[in-house]
């Protein structure tokens, strides 16, 4: 029974870690239940298929459509959508014998959805449950003679989307930041596991690439946890100074986590053997990290001679994989398990690793690694008072101290109200978007009643949603694509689902909740599995309404198409954004957050308190990161032709991705130790030279290469790890930071020099090397 639970305990963490809080089951789960409540009610009382399906529709809308933080605000919205549900379907009912009138009514209504997406949470709520139910009406056919039962529907299915969301499926912040919490602790699991995959693989081997593989998906993903924690921790905590400060722990085992795996793969790469192994941090799945050709965050090879052999694995791992399981039971460990005397000792003995402490006989590179196996022990204790669950030994004099260093922390951290400015006028986002796609959707509304009269409102459907969460043409023009082949491989499912139901009413029903799930559930994921999911059930709901034919399916693609097409028109003629504008707005944004982070841990570290939370800056900056790498899809998808700019996007990105990982290992550094390197020439030298690139950088990308300034190096020289031997760990300790210190300033200005060059800019090293080889070949 014990070993059937603890396998359980198991799967359910690895699933809790490939969607963290749950968020995609419970969304899913919150739609399927207010569908098939709706339609357990409406079937009691013998309601026709026709508004069964409008039942099943309202509901689905009324599920997804409300996204606000808290319960209160969630039933607010909920509450004012149903009296805007009544007002729209009540018009569609009205208005439906008079075409003109009701196209312009729908186009009223899509103008008004996307605007007021500027208004948060409830105002995007709102619009889409006025524009999906507008739809709805049109969909089932609803006349002013059977408006009065529909509006029963309605409110049958508002309440059960109630009486899901707040009862049988509640999802509070505060749960959903608990279970990410669990996903967390579940990610940073696997994370230790890939590590000890790699320390134990054989030098050389497939599995030391697999693994190295794995170790690289589980960092980003790892990554993708704590930006998710972030986003939730102003309604999720329960109080801004808890928020701060769980924050702040989750950075801390998150960067020590990914020093882990840049030091132990930089030791696998002192092996000429292992040279092809990279780390490419934070990369987006489709992307792996091999792929960035001579991308400058591959890892430095060791200095020492080139003679010198490495020893063999059986001599030197076991102490590594050793020391890997001890941190892995550190990481999930329970609180039976705390009081274990041989826990106990490997947690005082990670611990002392930090301060260079009983490290084994080994490669200096391996120590290093060690060494980061005790930063990530710490992390994780601090991570645990943090959130109240710390069981350590009390009498382990190394765990007491690190607890009452953290202890410490805690009191001095204080949460900082974020601040943005607000675009107005054309220049907000929701505006331009609103007028566009009310563009697009009257050219649909053309070009679709020419394609059917019945029919038309599917090439409006595609316009509205291929112009969601879409800032520019070349992102348009990808979910287009994706919508089109996901409505393609609908349609083939469809019709043969469609054979095989038949007149089968129930078991229609059935597969129709099931691609609802399967809908919800993916849409994070991918848009064209979406797609796929909402296409099939269509076949089925006109399987139910009796008007499924194979010619409507196919009629399907065709106004998919003609949707897309005009949503493109007009994202290209209406007020424009074109991709490389936009990339270059969150370009800019990226140096902007960069240089401000920078500012913030170099200030810090020289022994001036900054007045904002370093974290908070290096979060902004993983943020806007994020924002640049979805505007970049269309350049750095597979289909794309353009391969060359393919590649250079993909260069730039994985270049930035090594510099945000430089700048969250500098915030966490500095404030953990914010005085090392008072009056240190080295840093006061490297901090002005970078944000000077780094302004060069935004100059010259804001004049699309009018500027005349030049990037220079000053990269600092960083010192060698402090001696173990060296009296006091306090001097020890300050040597080892001074020196990670400096190596992030120089690894910083390798990559902001790197990004010169793609982005059309040389430094004044490489113009004299450049003018030095023609003058060479000249003579």
């Amino acid at each position: 029974m014990r070993a059937a639970r603890r396998a359980w305990d198991e799967l359910w963490d690895r699933y809790s870690a490939s969607d963290p809080g749950l968020i995609r089951l419970l969304n899913a789960l919150t739609t399927v239940g207010a569908i098939l409540l709706t339609l357990a009610v409406l079937s009691a009382f013998g309601t026709p298929v026709p508004l069964l399906v409008a039942g099943a529709l309202t509901g689905m809308v009324a599920s997804f459509a409300v996204s606000d933080p808290t319960p209160r605000e969630q039933a607010v919205t909920l509450g004012l959508g149903y009296l805007a549900a009544l007002v729209v379907v009540g018009l569609g009912a009205e208005l439906y014998r008079y075409r003109v009138a009701s196209d312009l009514v729908f186009l009223v209504l899509i103008f008004s959805a996307v605007y007021i997406r500027r208004f948060g949470s409830r105002g995007t709520g709102m619009g889409l449950i006025g524009f999906q139910l507008f739809f709805v009406s049109q969909f089932t056919h609803v006349t002013p003679a059977v408006l009065p039962r529909m509006y029963g529907v309605m409110t049958v299915a508002f309440c059960a989307s109630a009486c899901v969301r707040f009862g049988l499926v509640r999802a509070t912040p505060q749960r959903t930041l608990q279970r990410l919490r669990r996903a967390f602790r579940a990610r940073l699991a696997d994370l230790v596991d890939a590590l000890t995959e790699v320390a134990g693989a054989a030098p050389g081997s497939r599995t030391e690439a697999q693994a190295a593989q794995r170790l690289h998906t589980r960092t980003a993903r790892l990554h993708q946890c704590a930006l998710m924690i972030q986003a939730r921790l102003e309604n999720g905590a329960a109080d801004p100074r808890t928020a701060s400060l769980i924050q702040r722990r989750i950075a801390e085992a998150e960067i020590a986590g990914e020093r882990l795996s840049v030091l132990l793969l930089k030791a696998l790469l002192q092996q000429p053997r292992a040279q092809d192994i990279t780390l490419g941090l934070h990369l987006p799945m489709t992307l792996p990290a091999p792929l960035l050709p001579g991308a400058p965050e591959r890892l430095e090879r060791s200095e020492r001679p080139q003679g010198s052999e490495r020893p063999e694995p059986d001599d030197e791992a076991r102490p590594m994989v050793r020391d890997l399981a001890a941190l892995r039971r550190m990481v999930v460990r329970s609180t039976s398990a705390a009081q274990d005397e041989s826990a106990g000792a490997s947690v005082e003995r990670l611990l002392k690793y930090r301060d260079g402490v009983g490290l084994p006989d080994a490669d200096p590179a391996d120590q290093d690694v060690h060494r980061a196996m005790g930063e990530l022990a710490r992390a994780v204790l601090g991570l645990r008072l943090a959130l109240g669950t710390s069981d350590e030994p009390e009498d382990e004099p190394e765990t007491t101290r690190s607890t009452e260093e953290l202890e410490a922390e805690d009191v001095s951290l204080q949460a900082d109200e974020d601040r943005s400015e607000e675009r107005v006028g054309l220049d907000r986002p929701s505006t331009r978007t609103a007028f566009q796609v009310t563009v697009g959707s009257a050219l649909a509304i053309l070009g679709g009643e020419l394609l059917s009269t019945q029919r038309w409102y599917w090439a409006v459907l595609t316009c509205w949603v291929v112009f969601l969460n879409t800032s520019s043409t070349g992102e348009i023009l990808v979910k287009g694509y994706r919508r089109l082949a996901g409505t393609i491989g609908g349609v083939v499912a469809g019709i043969g689902l469609a054979a095989l139901v038949g007149g089968n009413t129930w078991i229609a029903f059935a597969l129709v909740i099931l691609f609802i799930f399967g809908m919800f559930f993916t849409a994070p994921l991918s848009y064209m599995l979406m797609s796929f999911f909402v296409t099939a059930m269509l076949g089925l709901l006109y399987t139910l309404l009796h008007t499924y034919s194979a010619s409507v399916l196919l009629l399907r693609i065709e106004e998919t198409l003609l949707g897309a097409a005009c949503g493109l028109i007009a994202a290209v003629v209406v007020l424009p954004t074109d991709t490389r504008s936009r990339t270059d707005d969150l370009l800019l944004d990226v140096f902007e957050r960069l240089r401000s982070s920078l500012a913030l841990s170099v200030a810090a570290l020289g022994g001036h308190p900054p007045g904002d939370d370093l974290l908070d800056a290096a979060r902004e900056l993983d943020t806007a990161l994020d924002k640049l790498r979805a505007s970049l899809q269309p350049l750095t998808h597979p289909a794309s032709p353009l391969r060359n700019r393919r590649r250079q996007a993909r260069y730039v990105l994985g270049l930035l991705e090594t510099c945000a990982y430089h700048a969250r290992s500098l915030a966490a550094t500095a404030g953990f130790v914010p005085t090392v390197l008072t009056g240190d020439p080295r840093l006061i030298e490297a901090g002005g030279q970078l944000d000077a690139n780094l302004g060069v950088l935004s100059d010259f990308v804001r004049s699309e290469g009018g500027t005349r300034g030049r990037l220079s190096s000053a990269a600092p020289r960083f010192a060698p790890p402090a001696d173990p031997a060296a009296p006091g760990p306090q001097g020890a300790r300050d040597a080892v930071v001074t020196a990670r210190v400096l190596r992030h300033l120089q690894r910083l200005d390798e990559n902001i020099l790197a990004l010169g060059r793609p982005l059309g800019l040389g430094s004044a090293s490489a113009e004299r090397t450049e003018r030095a080889e023609r003058a060479e070949a000249e003579r």
